[in-house]
This record gives structure tokens, sequence and C-alpha cells, in this order.
């Protein structure tokens, strides 16, 4: 059996940024042999995971690829235990890699079929690998519950502590324009892109509403009607987000924002850590 000596235990640490004792201890089991004592310590960060299943992860990311010139862009929504651990220049770079992969690689069906593909900053190593190596140091579970690629040209924003981000699927305009309409989207959570895209019976259960109400008030029928339109105008600014009122300048919609840029808002995905948002249901849907 090879000597374990303070050089191939250092030589370990640095690969695995573990602690000395652990990198000693596997160089000591895998009898001095470097790679065999790194897939003893990868399959230990494995065994970690399985065994924490039921651990709760309800912390995290939203990371975001885009690319107003490209024809693909993603969003994807990584879980972790805690806060810190939400925010450890690793996990960021993590989260950052699995978005960028989803958008310029081959595309994933699952979760499980992205962290098999090659990690974009780390040559040689696929994002699972990545991921077991950071919980390995860490020990905490890692969760990737959605990830979404968007066939289109695309912008995006992520809000500062990366609770919540919205992509958008664009056609023309500027990177900076299609960022500060997904800034809106994100602040302001429309539902729907267009009023086009509402359901026929909420717009309608609405509309009843008005209604009723305009005639508790003892509005004569002849000018309900021209009433009620001024209220479902109002009802789809609240809500729609081309009817919206712009978060940068309230005196236009966003709609008019877009055209004046030349661009055409095709759709859009809005993300919160840990919720199904009900804005899920304005997502493009040229998405695989």
């Amino acid at each position: 059996m090879a000597q374990v000596t303070a050089a191939m235990v250092k030589a370990l640490r640095e690969q695995t940024q573990l602690p000395m004792m652990k990198c000693k201890n596997a160089l000591t089991e895998s009898g001095g042999d470097l790679e065999a004592a790194k897939e003893a310590l990868r399959k230990e960060g494995e065994t970690f995971i399985d065994g924490r299943g039921d651990r709760s992860t309800e912390e995290g990311r939203i990371a975001i690829y885009t690319d107003i010139d490209g024809s693909a862009g993603a969003i994807i929504e990584l879980q972790v235990e805690s806060a810190p651990v939400a925010s450890n220049e690793d996990v960021i770079a993590l989260a950052n890699d699995l978005a960028k992969q989803l958008a310029t690689g081959p595309g994933a069906d699952t979760p499980d079929d992205l962290w098999e593909q090659p990690s974009p900053s780390q040559s040689g190593k696929t994002l699972k690998e990545v991921r077991d190596e950071i919980v390995n140091r860490i020990r905490e579970v890692f969760r990737l519950p959605r990830i979404l690629r968007v066939e289109s040209a695309t912008g995006g924003y992520v809000h500062h502590d990366a609770k919540s981000g919205s992509l958008l699927a664009v056609e023309g305009g500027t990177a900076e324009i299609a960022k500060d309409i997904a800034m809106h989207v994100t602040a302001m959570k429309p539902q729907a892109n267009v009023k086009e895209e509402l359901d026929p019976a909420v717009v309608e259960a609405e509309r009843t509403i008005q209604i009723d109400r305009a005639r508790q008030e003892g509005k004569p029928e002849n000018i309900i009607e021209k009433m009620i339109e001024g209220r479902m105008r109002n009802f789809y600014a609240e809500i729609v987000l081309a009817e919206q009122a712009f978060v940068k300048d309230d005196k236009q919609s966003v709609g008019a924002v877009a055209k004046a840029a030349g661009m055409k808002v095709q759709g859009f995905t809005l993300w919160k850590v840990g919720e199904t948002s009900s804005a899920e249901a304005a997502e493009p849907a040229a998405a695989s």
C-alpha cells in the first residue's frame, strides 16, 4: 500500500476543496490512489443526497440565460436548504451554468437529463459532478424542480436576491428594453401577456361583477355598457402585461413601450423560488 503523504493530501484537498482529514481518510482507504479517492468522495456525496431526500429545500435561486439575437433562452430554479448556501459563489455559478447549458446545449427533457450534460465553465466535468463536489463541501441537498427552454430571442431579469425572475420571448428590440420589461414583469406580476390570452370565463365573471356593481349604484341601463367598457380597461390594466402602466414611466403602457422600441413580446415566464406562479400560463408555447 502506498504511503499517504502530506503532499498527496494537499493535492486532493486543492482539487476537491474538502477538509484535510476527509481527504486523508479517502486516500488511505484507496491505497494512495488519487483518482480512486476522488471517486470515493464523489460517491459519498451522492449517498449523502440520497439519504437526505426528505430534507426541506425552501431557499434557492432563479437563474436565466438570455440572448436578444439568439435562438433560445432558458430559466431554471435551483433549490437548496439555507439562504447562505443560496448566495454561495459556487452555487451562483452552478445555477448560471445550468441555465446557460439548457439554452446553448441540445436541450433537456427533464432536470436529470440536464445534470448529465457538460458544465459550460468547468471543462471535463458534468453539471452533476460539479454539483456533487459542492454538496461534499457544503453538505446540503440541492434540487432542480423546474427548467424551461424557450426557442426564441430572449430577454430577462432576475431580482437582486435571486428569489424571483422572468424570461421574455421577444421579436426585435434591444436587450436593454427586454430587460426593463422583464423587470416590470418580475415586479408587477401580470397574469397574461395580452388580454386575448386571459381565460374567457375570468373576463366574463369580471364583466358580470362590474354590471351588478353599476346597477347597485343606480346607474341607468342605457349607460351601463359604456361604463363597463371603461372599468374593464382598468381591469386589464391591472393584470395584463401589454396594458399595464410601465414601472419606469407610468404615463405609457408596457405595450406602447415595446412598440416604440420595435419589439414584440411573444410571451413571458415568471418564477419565484418555491412557488408555481399563476403567470406560468403566459409562457411561450415553443419550449422544450
